[in-house]
């Protein structure tokens, strides 16, 4: 039996937001994932079922500015990496902390999820006991292959100007993410031309705490997949070389699905069955929900 929730969590600034639970009767850890840029939690819930299905709880946390955020981001709201790492996604964590207290703890993200995932487990090493990545990978131009990687420093640029001139980033206009906030995309788009993790308020160095990290790490790419290629995933998992890392490339007769970016998640489980795989710790325990 999985029970569905959506459980509110409030943050200290007033951002509130729904989280999204998959509870199976008796899991055996928990995961809280973390959306692609400008994706609401609502469509991983697929991915939450299947996942809840065989064992796990699964928490879908909720972008600041997206789905059941209160927050939309213009010319007079705005928010970067500082907000999501060190505010809202520990506010998600402390949920389900008190939701599932017994249980192991992974954090995984899609895309932009898996490398906040891995920028969030830096700041808090204990905050997680594993790592989870699916069509994610550094956004750094040079880890792309040719020819696409040559006009990528352009878009880099354009897209951070336009965020600035427009008051946020019309992305639903653009075809890229959401409408998201200026300082988020400057975050971004900083890692993408020179290759190191940064945000604008945040005095830790980021690569230097991911080089810590010393989690198991699981990672799946796609292989017709030109936002994250394999080559990019390598990048970003390069910035954790303590972590235990497993990765897997899928293409489209394995999956049953386009083996893109975002085809995966109506039709997510052979992905969950390889991130699944071998992560029982032999004893369950149950979560209590508010």
């Amino acid at each position: 039996m999985i029970q569905a929730h959506e459980l509110e969590v409030r943050g200290e600034d007033g951002h509130t937001w729904s989280l999204a639970a998959r509870i199976p009767s008796n899991p055996q850890t928990s995961l809280l994932w973390l959306p692609a840029l400008g994706v609401a939690a609502k469509h991983y819930l697929p991915f939450a079922d299947t996942l809840a299905a065989r064992g796990i709880a699964v928490f879908v946390h909720e972008w600041r500015g997206n789905g059941s955020s209160n927050m939309r981001a213009d010319g007079t709201r705005d928010w970067g990496y500082r907000e999501l790492l060190t505010a809202d996604i520990p506010a998600s964590q402390a949920v389900i902390s008190d939701a599932c207290p017994e249980l192991p703890a992974i954090i995984g993200g899609h895309s932009l999820g898996g490398q906040l995932a891995c920028c969030r487990l830096a700041l808090s090493p204990t905050s997680a006991n594993a790592l989870w990545l699916v069509a994610s990978g550094s956004p750094y131009w040079r880890a792309f292959p040719a020819p696409i990687r040559y006009g990528l420093p352009l878009v880099y640029r354009f897209l951070p100007w336009l965020a600035r001139r427009r008051g946020a980033l019309p992305g639903r206009v653009i075809g890229f993410g959401g409408n998201e906030a200026s300082t988020l995309i400057a975050d971004w788009a900083r890692t993408a031309l020179s290759g190191l993790y940064a945000a604008k308020g945040v005095t830790e160095d980021l690569d230097a705490a991911m080089a810590r990290i010393d989690v198991p790490a699981r990672a799946v790419v796609l292989s017709d997949d030109w936002l994250a290629p394999a080559s990019s995933l390598q990048f970003l998992l390069s910035k954790l070389p303590r972590a235990a890392t497993s990765t897997i490339e899928l293409d489209t007769q394995t999956l049953h699905t386009t083996a893109d970016h975002f085809g995966w998640m109506k039709h997510p489980d052979v992905i969950a069955a390889h991130l699944t795989e071998r992560t029982s710790s032999g004893t369950s325990h149950p979560c209590s929900m508010p």
